[in-house]
């Protein structure tokens, strides 16, 4: 009997200690074998890792003008772990983020799952980003009232562009907070900056515990970009679009404004345009950038290119007569809209002579004339700082037919972009030189160092300055009464520019008779030139026989060019009584007069 109660005794001690020797072995197990493994899981738990954000650089106009900048706001998570009455918290927040309580309670009651049997709920748990401040102070004293947790704030930023519409294209716009066009793309990698972040440990009710707060990397803020732009000038610009277009309901419309010495842009629109605060709302169509986009036929405003090609070459001085076939050229099946016997050189282009201009490429030869195509920039990218933009189209000699110099040489059987037709009227209004049109100016960094300037850039010597002198004094009399831009007139000052009026072509490469591309480019005070414009629209709905570019475009260029010279204090250089203010358009009442 005793033998059988120390036995059972013994087993016992025996079972007790193996128990101990397996508890023994598993506590070391788990606190020295598997200590890193359980320590990163509870720090997993406890500990986040934290995106610092980069604050977006801002995008400024020439004068500092704010045109893209940052306004703070909140992302809202929720810690499921936290949240007691998922329907309650989703009624409390509802109002304030201005969603439905059923998304809400969705969201709010997702899992995830570890293994097949264990589910439980997520502690992060996006429910909305750029939340206003005031929405977020909102959600907290509600939750502070109902004695609710579970809620967490972090720290963003949303882009506000606070011109709405105005510059659009250029500025472009943000998808995912990447640059999607215009400055934005372009100069994405400077503005962005560089995020950071930091690990963070929270308490029970998602708060912060600062003491313990773990490794952490600063964010690098984004560069600033100060524009060449002048909103003051893209606000008449603008404006005067916007009406014009609203007016000959065109397919579109597009006007910009350059600094002939510099390339500095100091205006740019197009229309129809698109708010880049809401750019998913928008057609594609309206987001295109379509003065480095679209392509055009130049029209007559290429004849400058033949007639200073001519004189540079000295083949021909203004004097020079051209003998123009009595307004039709049977050889060529060329036609002038008027019949002229003969017209000196000058006159070619106060005329706007087809048969002339076609005369005087052919004085040229194809290859000549190619070369001086080229040189002015037609056929390449300006290097313009905006995506997208397209070289137009300039083919090579050996693919000319017999009647291709004849057409190229009033603008034909060529294609161009609106900025580069206002390129190569550059060359004519600064003496002969391309120069590369620039948009931005310089990059600032956050701390307000300047990081990079674009300083002006000359691509090459096109024409000497005694062909564009030459050339100017027949621009000049084209703005004028016996010109065909006699309503381009800014009266006051000496006004150089062309028309052109571009017959369309359908599918089957016909040209149309009824659809226009109507246009004009020049620049003012004609003897130092503060700005070239041009004005451009595509089918403008006119009464018929009145699509020309002197009546459609010239009177849009007239109006922009006297409220810029009004803003920049241009001094008058012409009597004012010359003739009476205010433009007409396509032959009606001055619908534009300043009251």
């Amino acid at each position: 009997m005793r033998t059988t109660a120390q036995s059972r005794l013994l087993c016992m001690g025996v079972l007790l200690a193996a128990s101990f020797t397996v508890f023994s072995f598993r506590l070391i197990y788990l606190q020295v074998a598997r200590h890193d493994d359980y320590a990163a899981l509870a720090a997993e738990k406890h500990t986040n890792k934290v995106t610092i954000h980069a604050r977006r650089g801002a995008i400024y106009d020439a004068r500092g003008e704010p045109l893209a900048q940052n306004e703070p706001v909140k992302k809202v998570v929720a810690d499921g772990s936290l949240i007691k009455d998922r329907a309650a918290l989703a009624a409390l927040l509802a109002g304030p983020l201005d969603l439905p309580e059923s998304v809400l309670i969705q969201k709010l009651s997702r899992e995830y799952s570890k293994t097949e049997s264990k589910r439980a709920p997520l502690q992060y748990i996006p429910l909305k980003k750029q939340v206003a401040e005031s929405a977020a102070a909102e959600i907290s004293t509600r939750m502070a009232a109902a004695k609710m947790r579970g809620i967490i704030f972090e720290q963003e930023s949303t882009r506000v562009y606070p011109n709405a519409k105005m510059l659009c294209h250029v500025l472009g716009y943000l998808f995912g907070g990447v640059g999607t066009d215009g400055i934005e793309r372009t100069f994405d990698r400077f503005l962005s900056g560089q995020d950071g972040f930091r690990y963070i440990e929270r308490d029970g009710s998602g708060r912060e515990i600062v003491q313990f707060r773990g490794a952490e990397v600063g964010a690098r803020d984004g560069s600033s970009v100060r524009l060449t732009i002048d909103m003051s000038l893209q606000n008449i610009v603008e404006t005067e679009l916007e009406i014009a277009c609203r007016l000959y309901r065109p397919k579109s419309g597009t006007a910009i404004l350059m600094e002939p010495h510099s390339g500095a842009i100091l205006a740019l629109a197009n229309f129809p345009n698109f708010d880049p605060n809401k750019p998913s709302g928008a057609p594609e169509d309206h987001r295109r950038n379509r003065a480095i986009t679209d392509q055009v036929e130049p029209g007559s405003t290429f004849k400058t290119v033949a007639a200073s090609s001519a004189l540079d070459l000295r083949l021909v001085t203004p004097e020079t007569p051209i003998k123009c076939e009595n307004g039709y050229w049977a050889d060529y099946k060329l036609h002038d809209h008027a019949p002229y016997a003969e017209l000196c050189v000058h006159d070619v282009l106060v005329r706007s002579s087809n048969i002339g201009a076609a005369k005087l490429a052919m004085r040229l030869g194809d290859e000549k004339f190619f070369e001086y195509v080229r040189r002015f920039g037609y056929g390449e990218r300006t290097g313009i700082d905006l995506p997208g933009e397209v070289s137009g189209v300039v083919h090579l000699p050996q693919t000319w037919s017999k009647l291709s110099l004849s057409r190229m040489a009033m603008g034909h059987e060529v294609s161009a972009t609106p900025l580069q037709i206002a390129t190569a009227m550059s060359v004519i209004a600064n003496g002969g030189r391309l120069m590369m049109p620039q948009i931005a100016k310089e990059i600032v960094g956050a701390d307000g160092k300047i990081v990079s300037t674009f300083p002006a850039q000359e691509v090459r010597r096109v024409v000497s300055q005694r062909a564009t002198d030459a050339v100017r004094d027949a621009l000049l009399e084209v703005v004028s009464p016996k010109g065909t831009a006699s309503a381009a007139r800014v009266f006051g000052y000496k006004v150089a520019g062309k028309t052109g009026t571009a017959q369309k072509t359908d599918k089957d490469g016909r040209y149309s008779h009824d659809k226009y591309v109507s246009s004009f480019v020049g620049y003012m005070p004609a003897d130092n030139p503060a700005f070239v414009g041009i004005v451009i629209f595509d089918e403008p709905h006119t009464k018929p026989g009145q699509s020309y570019g002197g009546l459609v475009a010239a009177p849009i260029f007239s109006r922009i060019g006297e409220k810029a010279a009004r803003y920049l204090g241009l001094t008058p250089t012409e009597d004012r009584a010359q003739g009476e203010k205010g433009a007409t358009i396509a032959g009606q009442a001055p619908l534009f007069r300043d009251q």
